[in-house]
């Protein structure tokens, strides 16, 4: 227990040792966020503790000298217990009994605007616990001030002085009556409207192309705005004038102004109009109506009263029009140079200089008009030059279409014209400002025939083709011709189509046709390719090779590329198709006689047939050929004729000795004597021709000597 005991002597101590406890005479809240506390002073304290807590476990200590302390950092409306606490060297007393005390409510937070210049509108959010609002309003500078209650959270002041600035003070009641806290501000109400505002040109310019707006000073304003219904605008702030620039011709301004300060702009001063000096016409042509009879127009100007137009003609006369319309009238001779200015005028003056109208009225009409026919579509016209002109202007018409030319020199070649046709020439002198006469009378010329277009080439016989075209002409006359590698042949007809005749054969030709009248030559038609058939060869031979194949050869043709030969009989026919001059043909058969025939075939297919004499194929060989033995070492040969009557030479070749027998006509056999035993002979029988020669390529046998065989 010796713990407990040293405790107690301590606390012991300390309280001997401590202060005496204050007492709390006075406390009262004037802020929302603190509490004054006021208490008696105790000897041998150096300071004093103020100590505030509450129900919702606030808690706080503020250290003060002397009374009264003041407790900071409050919450607004409150109920807050107080206590206090000396304190010295030995420590702090007692706190003294609790005392309850309540903060304030908290003063409104204003805001304010002027919506006009006599006006003040102030408005508030709402205070809690507070049940009633006390406004007062003084203006800077004067001793009047005004008083206000309210229950409500916004209040209109009324018919204050324009331009002026004001203190508004504000407090808070709660239900028990007791203020919170003060708040004040400042506004200032709308300037007073401007007076005075006058809007003019400079008319020296002096100040630059701009418009002055000038007005009296008010009170309170900060900055003076002068604006436009064109959009525009200028400003100042200590002066009485500011200039709206640029600004334009035939314009006119409606011109307020108004003056401004923080609280905003005052109402417009009342609007001054102006209008600008006009502006330059526009568009200004020359027309002419008919010859002599000229008008000088443009476009209306806005905010022009009359229109002045000067007209100078390079002779040295000088015109003057006045009108209120925007179309003057005067008589102007052809090929005259003008010069034209038109000026808008009103109360503010004259326009701007606009541009001066240079203008020629129109040329006349050319003369020593010359029309030539040049090429079958082109045509040549030359006149003489016209005074004044500065383009011409050529344009040939038929029924189906129009075709021009410009230029600036007394010349023009029309071309692509359409063939065959009556044209109506008109050529019209134009300068660039006043356009073309379209006086002058047409001249008339025709252009040369159509283009025939052939249509078919038909091979008549083999040396002569009929040519047959079509053509658009009304009258003329037809040549057709064919060049080749062989020369130029030609045709002649006034209708359309006509024949070549002495073609030569294997020729290549390009036929085209021209017609001709009067106005000349037309374009030849388009070429159409004509080739006469290859030429025959002159000579044609056949030679049998074998007894069942012959070899036909031909001479060279001209214009020949391939050629097909052919053998015909009533047994059959036989045929070859080759690029060679010569060909072989099989399936022949002997002793028959052929008709020959030879086509001759172009590159391009074109054929010729060629017929040649005929020609007979050699007899047969004849079959079974036999030998037998005889008496008297002979030798019989047997064989069996091909079925015509022809003569046959059997001939018989041995190692030592050769023999040949012919029979007479219509025998199948002949005999050879003394014929040698023991070798081997080789026999052939053959056909002989009617011109003596033996038929060369019938088989040969070979027979043995010392076979017999019984006849």
């Amino acid at each position: 227990y010796i713990y407990i005991y040293i405790y107690i002597i301590i606390i012991i101590v300390i309280i001997m040792l401590s202060p005496d406890i204050p007492d709390i005479t006075q406390t009262y809240s004037k802020r929302s966020d603190s509490i004054t506390v006021e208490f008696r002073n105790v000897s041998g304290a150096t300071s004093y503790i103020l100590r505030a807590e509450n129900d919702a476990g606030f808690f706080s200590e503020t250290v003060v000298q002397n009374s009264p302390g003041t407790v900071q950092n409050l919450s607004s409306y409150t109920d807050y217990k107080l206590s206090v606490m000396s304190v010295n060297s030995g420590g702090r007393s007692q706190p003294s009994y609790l005392v309850s005390a309540k903060t304030v409510v908290l003063g409104p937070e204003l805001h304010s605007v002027s919506p006009s210049n006599d006006t003040i509108e102030v408005s508030w959010v709402p205070v809690d616990h507070a049940v009633l609002y006390t406004l007062c309003i003084i203006m800077v500078g004067s001793n009047d001030i005004l008083k206000f209650n309210t229950s409500q959270t916004n209040m209109t002041f009324n018919n204050l002085q324009s331009g002026a600035t004001y203190s508004i003070k504000a407090t808070a009641w709660d239900a028990s009556g007791i203020p919170g806290d003060d708040v004040t501000i400042y506004q200032i109400t709308r300037p007073p409207t401007p007076v005075g505002v006058q809007v003019f040109l400079d008319p020296m310019r002096l100040m630059g192309n701009g418009l002055a707006v000038t007005w009296q000073l008010v009170k309170g304003a900060d900055l003076y705005y002068a604006w436009s219904s064109t959009g525009q605008n200028c400003s100042a702030a200590t002066e009485l004038m500011c200039i709206i620039s640029p600004v334009i011709c035939s314009q006119k301004h409606l011109v307020n102004v108004t003056a401004e300060n923080k609280a905003g702009p005052s109402n417009p001063s009342d609007s001054q109009a102006l209008v600008t000096y006009p502006c330059s016409p526009e568009s200004v042509n020359m027309t002419e109506h008919a010859v002599e009879n000229c008008s000088v127009t443009w476009t209306p100007v806005a905010w022009a009263d009359y229109y002045l137009t000067y007209i100078k003609r390079d002779d040295g006369a000088e015109i003057l029009c006045n009108t209120t319309s925007t179309t003057c009238y005067f008589s102007c001779p052809c090929s005259s140079n003008f010069l034209i200015s038109v000026f808008a005028n009103n109360q503010n003056g004259p326009s701007p200089p606009g541009l001066t109208l240079n203008y020629t009225t129109v040329p006349c009409c050319p003369e020593s008009v010359s029309l030539a026919l040049i090429s079958v579509d082109t045509l040549e016209i030359t006149w003489s030059a016209v005074k004044g002109a500065e383009l011409y202007e050529t344009r040939a018409e038929t029924g189906t279409g129009t075709v021009h030319c410009s230029d600036t020199m007394p010349l023009c070649v029309l071309s692509d014209l359409t063939c065959n046709s009556l044209y109506s020439v008109v050529i019209r002198p134009c300068s660039e400002i006043s356009g073309c006469n379209y006086s002058c009378s047409a001249h008339t010329q025709e252009t040369a025939p159509c283009m025939p277009e052939v249509l078919s080439l038909t091979q008549v016989n083999s040396s002569s083709i009929h040519v047959l075209w079509s053509a658009a002409n009304r009258y003329a006359n037809y040549t057709a011709v064919a060049t080749g590698n062989a020369g130029t042949l030609s045709c002649r007809s006034s209708n359309t189509s006509c024949d070549i005749t002495s073609l030569p054969c294997g020729a290549t030709y390009q036929v085209s046709v021209y017609a001709t009248n009067a106005m000349g030559r037309s374009l030849p038609s388009y070429s159409v390719a004509l080739e006469t058939g290859p030429c025959c060869p002159a000579s044609l031979n056949v030679e049998q090779v074998t007894q069942a194949m012959s070899r036909v050869t031909w001479s060279s043709s001209v214009g020949a590329q391939s050629f097909i030969a052919s053998l015909t009989s009533s047994r059959g026919q036989a045929r070859c198709h080759t690029m060679d001059m010569h060909c072989l043909m099989g399936c022949i058969t002997c002793g028959t006689n052929y008709s020959v025939s030879l086509e001759a075939i172009s590159s391009t297919g074109h054929k010729s047939e060629c017929s040649y004499y005929g020609f007979s194929s050699s007899a047969c060989c004849p079959a079974n050929v036999r030998l037998y033995r005889t008496v008297n070492s002979t030798l019989r040969i047997y064989w069996r004729a091909s079925g015509q009557h022809y003569n046959y030479s059997a001939d018989i070749y041995g190692s030592r000795n050769n023999y040949t027998c012919s029979p007479a006509l219509g025998y199948n056999f002949c005999n050879i004597s003394d014929i040698q035993c023991g070798d081997l002979y080789t026999v052939v029988v053959a056909p002989v021709t009617s011109s003596g020669p033996k038929v060369a390529f019938c088989p040969k046998r070979l027979y043995s000597g010392e076979i017999y065989t019984d006849h």
